[in-house]
C-alpha cells in the first residue's frame, strides 16, 4: 500500500501546488498479508479493541511463548507477537520476526520462512528500507514456487510487486501484479484482489493516468465496502483515491476520501496510517487557506512520527509547519522548522524532500529580505536537482540496457511504452544514446573475444598438426628402420646362415666321424635350422610381407593364427565387411602394430587364455572399429593416466596419429576390452 502526500511549495511571491509522493507501506497488511494463525494462539479478534485489551493479548502470548516448543506453532506465535509491536515499536517487532525465521530455518519449515518475509518486509517498508525488502520478498517467492503453493505464490508475488513499485521500477511491479491476478481470480480471494486493484491504482497514478487509477481504485473500494471486512486496507484504498483526486485538483473530492480514511485509521488505532493521512489533509486545508486546521494536522502527524521514528513523515510535517509560519510571516519560526526538517532529511538522505526544503528556505529568506541566503539555497537546490536528474538518467540508462535481455509480458511492454511517452525528447535521446553506446561496446567486446578465441583455436590446431606431423615422422621413421632391418636380416644374415647350412651339409658326406661326433654334427645342423627360422620370424614381425602383399585383414588373420599355433594363447579373429575397406598402407601398418601390441600385452601382463580380435568396417560412415578383448586378470584403468610404459604410450600415440578414439574397459578379475574407432578411406 502506498500513500501519496500532497505538499505545498511556496516560490517567492507565487503560491503553487506541488504533488509529491510519500510512500507508506505496511508489510503484508499493505501487501496482502493474509495470515493464518493456529487456534492455540491468542488472537485479538477485533480492530476496535482497547489499548488494555491489546496489552492483555500480548501478555497472554508471551506467557505461551515461555513454554512453547521449537516447532511450527512457535514460529506462528512469534509472528503474532511481533505483529502486536509492528506499529508501536517496530524494532521490537523485527526481533520477534527474526526469531521466527531462525526457528523456521532450523526445523526446515519453509512456510514459516515465507510468512517471515511477509511480516518482516512490512516493517522494512515502514522504515523506508525498500531494497532490503525486495530481496527478502523475491527469496520468499522462490520458496513458494518450490512448494507449489498458489496462495503463497500470490502473496509473495504481490509483495515483490509492491517492493518494485516502492523503488519506482513500475515495469517490474506491473509484471508481478499481472502474474498474481489470474491466481487470485482462480482462488476467489476477494480481499487480495481488492488490494491488488488499490495498488495497481497507485502505478497508474504515478504514470499520471488518473482516470485509469480512479477506475481501479473504485473497483477495490467496492469490494471492501460490500464483500470484504478489512478496514485497514480500506483506509489505504480511500487515501489513494484521495491522492488521485488531489492530483486532478479536485480538492473537495480528495478531502472526502481523506476524511473517511482518517476516521477508519483512528477507529482501528493505526497511527502509522493516521499520521500520513493527516499530512494529506493538512495539505488540503493549506490549499483552501484553512491554515489553523492545517497546522493542527501537521502537529499531530509530527507527534506520531517522533513516537514511531518515521523520518520522512517527520520531515514533511516539519516542512508543513514551516510553510504555515511563512504564511503567518513569522519568519524565525518558519526557518526553525524548515532547518529542523532539512537536518532530518539530510541525515536520512531523503533527497526529494531536501530539494523542496531548499526551495522553502529560499522563499523564507526572500521574505526576510536575506537575498544572499536565498541565492545560496537556490544554488543548493539547483545543484541537488542536477544530481537527482543525473542519477535518474543513469538509473534509466542501466535499466534499458538490461531490459532487452529478457522477454516481458505484454503488460510490461505496454507499461514501458506509456512511460516512454511521458519522457521529454532530450531524455529519450540520452537514453537512446546510452543504449546505443552500450550495445556498440558489447558488440566490440564480443567481436574481440570471438577473434581471440578463433586465434587461440588456430594456434591449438597448428600445435596439434605439429604434434601429429612429428608423430607421423617418428612412426614412419620407425617403420622404415624396421623395414631396413628386416631386409638386412632376411637378405644378409639369412643368406649367410643358409650358405653355412648348405656348406655343412655338403661336408657331412666327406667327413669320417665317430657316432658321437656325427650326433653332435646333426644337433648343430638342427640349431642352425632353428636360428634361420627365428631370424625369419623376427624379420616377418618387423615388416610382415603378407601385410604389404595382401592387406590388413589377411595380415592380422595370419598373425592371430601364428600366435594360436604357438600354443601360447587361443586367439579368435573376426572381421566384418573388411573386403569393402580401402585402407592406405600407413594406416594399415599402424593398426597392425596396435593389435600386435595389445595381443602381446594380453600374453605378458594379463595372464589371459583367450583373446578376441575383431575388425568391423562400416561403409556408410567409413568407420573402422577395432576390438581386442581378453579373459585375463584385468586392472584398474586409473593407472593408465600415470603409466609411463613404452607399450601403452605407443598405442596411445598411434591412435592419436590416426585421429581415432580409444576406450578401455577393465576391472580386477574381469578381463580387459579395448575399443578403437578410426575413420578410413
Amino acid at each position: 500500500m502506498i500513500f501519496q502526500l500532497q505538499e505545498k511549495i511556496i516560490k517567492k511571491d507565487d503560491i503553487a501546488a506541488d504533488f509529491n509522493y510519500f510512500y507508506l507501506q505496511l508489510l503484508e497488511k499493505v501487501f496482502f498479508r493474509m495470515r493464518k494463525i493456529l487456534v492455540i494462539l491468542f488472537i485479538v479478534s477485533s480492530y476496535y479493541c482497547s489499548y488494555a485489551q491489546e496489552n492483555s493479548a500480548i501478555d497472554s502470548m508471551l506467557q505461551v511463548l515461555k513454554t512453547a516448543k521449537e516447532d511450527s506453532n512457535k514460529v506462528l506465535l512469534l509472528l503474532s507477537i511481533g505483529e502486536q509491536y509492528e506499529r508501536s515499536v517496530p524494532e521490537t517487532s523485527k526481533q520477534y520476526y527474526q526469531q521466527s525465521l531462525a526457528i523456521s530455518q532450523k526445523i526446515r519449515y519453509k512456510p514459516g520462512e515465507i510468512k517471515f518475509a511477509s511480516y518482516y518486509t512490512a516493517v522494512l517498508n515502514m522504515q523506508g528500507k525498500f531494497d532490503s525488502s525486495l530481496l527478502i520478498n523475491k527469496r520468499a517467492l522462490g520458496l513458494a514456487k518450490e512448494l507449489k503453493d498458489n496462495l503463497a505464490i500470490a502473496k509473495a508475488s504481490f509483495n515483490t510487486a509492491n517492493s518494485f513499485h516502492l523503488i519506482s521500477k513500475d515495469d517490474s511491479a506491473i509484471y508481478y501484479y499481472m502474474q498474481t491476478l489470474p491466481i487470485l481470480d482462480k482462488l476467489g480471494n476477494k480481499r487480495m484482489l481488492a488490494i491488488a486493484y488499490s495498488n495497481i491504482q497507485n502505478i497508474y497514478a504515478d504514470l499520471t493516468l488518473y482516470q485509469k487509477a480512479i477506475e481501479y481504485g473504485k473497483k477495490g473500494l467496492e469490494i471492501f465496502g460490500k464483500e470484504v471486512d478489512d478496514p485497514l486496507n480500506q483506509s489505504y484504498c480511500l487515501s489513494n483515491l484521495g491522492m488521485v483526486y488531489s492530483s486532478l485538483k479536485k480538492l473537495d473530492s480528495a478531502e472526502i476520501y481523506f476524511t473517511k480514511a482518517l476516521q477508519i485509521s483512528q477507529q482501528i488505532g493505526d497511527q502509522y496510517t493516521e499520521s500520513a493521512v493527516m499530512l494529506n489533509l493538512g495539505d488540503i486545508h493549506y490549499k483552501f487557506g484553512r491554515l489553523e486546521e492545517a497546522k493542527r494536522n501537521f502537529e499531530k502527524s509530527l507527534l506520531i512520527a517522533k513516537e514511531m521514528d518515521l523520518a520522512e513523515t517527520e520531515t514533511i510535517a516539519l516542512k508543513g509547519l514551516g510553510m504555515y509560519y511563512l504564511e503567518k510571516k513569522n519568519y524565525p519560526l518558519a526557518k526553525m522548522y524548515a532547518d529542523s526538517a532539512l537536518s532530518i532529511s539530510l541525515k536520512n538522505d531523503i533527497r526529494k524532500q531536501t530539494l523542496k526544503l531548499y526551495s522553502l528556505l529560499a522563499d523564507i529568506s526572500y521574505a526576510n529580505q536575506d537575498f544572499t541566503a536565498a541565492h545560496q539555497y537556490e544554488e543548493k537546490e539547483d545543484e541537488l536537482s542536477d544530481s537527482i536528474n543525473a542519477d535518474y538518467l543513469l538509473e534509466k540508462a542501466t535499466e534499458y540496457e538490461t531490459k532487452y535481455e529478457t522477454q516481458k509480458k505484454e503488460a510490461q511492454i505496454m507499461l514501458q511504452q506509456s512511460q516512454l511517452k511521458q519522457k521529454s525528447i532530450i531524455n529519450i535521446f540520452l537514453i537512446a544514446g546510452a543504449l546505443a553506446l552500450g550495445l556498440i561496446s558489447l558488440l566490440i567486446y564480443r567481436n574481440y573475444t570471438h577473434r581471440q578465441k578463433l586465434q587461440q583455436a588456430r594456434i591449438d590446431e597448428l600445435e596439434t598438426e605439429k604434434q601429429l606431423s612429428a608423430a607421423e615422422a617418428i612412426l614412419k621413421g620407425e617403420e622404415q628402420e624396421r623395414t631396413r632391418l628386416a631386409k638386412d636380416l632376411h637378405d644378409g644374415l639369412g643368406g649367410m646362415l643358409s650358405g653355412i647350412k648348405y656348406s655343412l651339409s655338403n661336408m657331412k658326406g666327406n667327413l669320417i666321424m665317430t657316432p658321437d661326433n656325427a650326433q653332435a654334427f646333426e644337433r648343430s645342423i638342427d640349431m642352425l635350422d632353428s636360428s634361420i627360422k627365428e631370424m625369419r620370424r623376427v624379420a616377418h614381425n618387423m615388416m610382415p610381407e603378407v601385410l604389404v602383399k595382401y592387406g590388413l585383414d589377411t595380415a592380422l588373420k595370419e598373425f592371430c593364427n601364428d600366435i594360436e599355433r604357438s600354443g601360447m594363447l587361443q586367439v579368435n579373429y573376426q572381421s566384418i565387411a573388411m573386403e569393402q575397406a580401402v585402407i592406405d598402407q600407413t594406416t594399415a601398418l599402424t593398426v597392425y602394430r596396435i593389435v600386435q601390441e595389445l595381443v602381446n600385452n594380453a600374453m605378458k601382463h594379463a595372464a589371459a587364455k583367450n583373446v578376441l580380435v575383431q575388425l568391423h568396417f562400416s561403409p556408410p560412415e567409413k568407420k573402422l572399429a577395432i576390438t581386442v578383448e581378453d579373459d585375463g586378470k584385468g586392472f584398474d584403468t586409473a593407472i593408465l593416466k600415470q603409466s609411463s610404459g613404452l607399450g601403452w604410450s605407443s598405442i596411445q600415440n598411434r591412435v592419436e596419429f590416426l585421429k581415432g578414439n580409444l576406450d578401455v574397459n577393465s576391472a580386477m578379475g574381469s578381463g580387459t576390452s579395448v575399443l578403437i574407432e578410426i575413420t578410413v578411406g
